[in-house]
């Protein structure tokens, strides 16, 4: 090889060497801006599918924090309520929204964490979705029609065992923490009901004020006001320990130890939507969690703020994915 080669092949080495440096730099810069929130993003409407009906802490969550994201960002949110299926109407046109960040799905836990293991089969993928946050967590609780003759956990125990499969248990629908709760509560107390699922909680709480069901384990978040109201009698909340906020209401595993139980709701966006969206969402979201204004909102819910990151999120939809799969096996839950 003559001068004139071995500088023109050895040019060609480090320019090569070149090249392979500034693609990884490229990569490293690319991975560094896909965690750095989008500033342009919204820049107009934003839609959330809720797959529950308005009325209850389902549709409640987002509406407020939706008019604070639309006060921060000069853009409306707007609230899609689509239900039917367990979630699972909702779950699938948010699953198929474009991944741009300007459809979103807020909801509390059937649809992500539950329905993959109860319906044979399903059009989208729980797991699929692009974590954003979990919001709030509210306790489920017992609540009774005040005909029903028990006062007490106990005495309810006692007159669910004395008359096996006549009580009607209303729950939010098919595979819903009401549900489920209300199974795991039968299989612990060693009771049996007859479960009548409903498109939410707002319209199963209408029939159970009404007397045609016997009870719900619902969250607190609208039951509360009616008990309160005198409208429903509240026995029990699914804690492990007494509420602060509830000194005089019993825990349900002061009788049935081990008994828990809580609703959460979280917004997720459609599969491949950008990191960057989904930081800039988090962000804001998080921001909200920590507005007072917002804060004394949920209090009224019964809710506790959570929080935290879209790795966290996700890692805690995995943990809830086995949690409720193991009541769903334990109960033996089918669809009816």
């Amino acid at each position: 090889m003559n001068c004139h080669d071995y500088w023109r092949h050895g040019w060609r080495r480090h320019i090569g060497r070149c090249l392979v440096g500034a693609g990884a730099a490229v990569g490293s810069l690319l991975v560094a801006l896909s965690a750095v929130p989008a500033q342009d993003y919204p820049s107009r409407a934003v839609r959330v599918i809720v797959p529950y009906p308005a009325g209850g802490t389902a549709d409640a969550m987002p509406r407020l924090i939706g008019d604070w994201l639309t006060r921060k960002w000069g853009h409306p949110v707007v609230i899609e309520n689509r239900t039917g299926a367990g979630g699972n109407i909702g779950a699938e046109t948010a699953f198929k929204a474009e991944p741009d960040g300007y459809t979103l799905m807020a909801t509390p836990p059937a649809p992500l964490v539950i329905n993959q293991n109860l319906y044979p089969k399903l059009g989208y993928d729980p797991l699929g979705f692009e974590p954003i946050v979990v919001v709030i967590r509210v306790p489920n609780a017992l609540v009774v029609n005040p005909r029903l003759p028990a006062k007490t956990v106990p005495e309810f125990i006692e007159y669910a065992r004395a008359n096996p499969g006549k009580i009607t248990s209303a729950t939010q629908g098919i595979g819903t923490t009401s549900h489920l709760t209300s199974e795991l509560f039968a299989l612990i107390a060693k009771v049996k009901f007859q479960n009548v699922p409903y498109r939410g909680s707002a319209p199963a709480l209408t029939d159970l004020v009404s007397s045609n069901v016997d009870i719900m384990f619902d969250n607190l978040g609208v039951s509360l006001a009616l008990v309160k109201g005198g409208q429903l009698r509240l026995l029990g909340v699914a804690t492990r320990k007494r509420m602060a906020a509830l000194p005089d209401v019993p825990a349900i595993a002061e009788f049935l130890p081990g008994f828990e139980s809580a609703a959460w709701y979280a917004f997720a966006a459609p599969p491949k939507t950008p990191a960057r969206i989904i930081a800039k969402l988090n962000a804001d979201i998080n921001e909200a969690l920590r507005d007072p204004n917002i804060l004394a909102r949920f209090a009224e819910l019964s809710a506790e703020a959570v929080g935290g990151t879209p790795a966290e999120t996700a890692a805690y939809f995995r943990e809830e994915v086995e949690r409720w799969n193991n009541v769903i096996k334990a109960a033996g839950v089918k669809l009816e």
